[in-house]
């Protein structure tokens, strides 16, 4: 906000009232951005190590950032073939280490493989349903497919499973 002040020469003239730093709008945007990168950088990465108390005694984990690259990125990778294509822990395992496929290593792709949280049975149903909807496979056709090393590879247990849930 401007003031209006006379100067010697008796004219009037418009001087800006300087606020404080603190009280303008840049400075506070300023403080909100630091912040908000601040919060994201913090929470974004993952705890360098953690560790689990059991009964009998106290255990550190595996730190993250000894577990290499190659790992964590077969791990990303499996993610994405066990929670969203719905395929079997030997079918990620196969798509990790194929030619074909991504090339990674057999330890990066066992890791992988051993480490990815998903629910192997939920996965069978899913493609048990895929083939009953879109196939309209008899259940023991299904039951083949979903065990089949040239099919889906799950084992027989989770086949039983997916077979046993469908509608």
């Amino acid at each position: 906000m401007a003031k209006t002040i006379k100067g010697e020469d008796g004219k009037t003239y418009k001087v800006k009232n300087n606020k404080p730093f603190y009280k303008r709008a840049w400075f506070w945007i300023v403080v909100v951005l630091i912040v908000i990168i601040g919060a994201t950088m913090s929470g974004s990465g993952e705890s360098k190590s953690t560790t689990t108390k059991t009964s009998t005694s106290q255990k550190a984990s595996v730190s993250t950032e000894r577990v290499p690259s190659e790992y964590r990125s077969a791990l990303s990778k499996a993610k994405t073939y066990a929670n969203t294509m719905n395929m079997s822990k030997k079918g990620v395992y196969n798509q990790l280490t194929s030619e074909a496929g991504e090339k990674f290593s057999e330890k990066a792709a066992q890791y992988a493989v051993d480490n990815v949280k998903t629910d192997w049975n939920k996965n069978a149903l899913a493609k048990a349903k895929t083939y009953q909807d879109t196939m309209s496979m008899s259940p023991e056709g299904i039951r083949d497919q979903l065990i089949s090393d040239s099919g889906e590879k799950f084992t027989t247990e989770q086949a039983d499973y997916a077979i046993s849930h469908l509608n």
